[in-house]
């Protein structure tokens, strides 16, 4: 496969792996990781720009719902988001929990600028995680 081809698959895989599809963009990072196919730093960002959009795509998904009184079980959810804010999208990179936590943030009508940070940021640091263990696991077993 082509760098250019690859560099498009990881960001496909990223960005579907952010929404309720299925995509496994760590194991397609840590394939070109070990394929050699760029620079760890590129893929890192390429990854991390596919989710991020994925991530945000979910936020824009989530304000078209109109906000309404919630149930109690909701209302502890919906006040523990408002409590810690924008801050939680540092958890958006987690399966499911995450793509809940970015609908919740664009339901709730949270300001897009804390939105966009924290979530970018836990998505950057989940992929330079996976990065980190691929190149660990790579120099291991050589």
């Amino acid at each position: 496969m082509s760098d250019g081809l690859s560099l498009l698959s990881l960001f496909a895989s990223s960005f579907l792996s952010a929404t309720l599809l299925p995509g496994s963009s760590e194991a397609v990072l840590a394939a070109l990781l070990i394929a050699g196919k760029s620079q760890p730093w590129l893929l890192v960002v390429i990854a991390t720009m596919g989710n991020s959009l994925g991530g945000l795509t979910n936020v824009i998904l989530g304000r078209f719902f109109p906000l309404r009184d919630a149930s109690p079980r909701q209302e502890k959810l919906t006040r523990w988001l408002r409590r810690f804010g924008p801050v939680t999208l540092l958890l958006s990179w987690m399966p499911v929990i995450g793509d809940l936590l970015c609908l919740l943030a664009g339901w709730l009508r949270q300001a897009w600028g804390p939105v966009i940070f924290f979530l970018c940021l836990g998505k950057a640091l989940r992929y330079v995680v996976v990065t980190y263990v691929t190149l660990q696991g790579m120099t291991w077993w050589h």
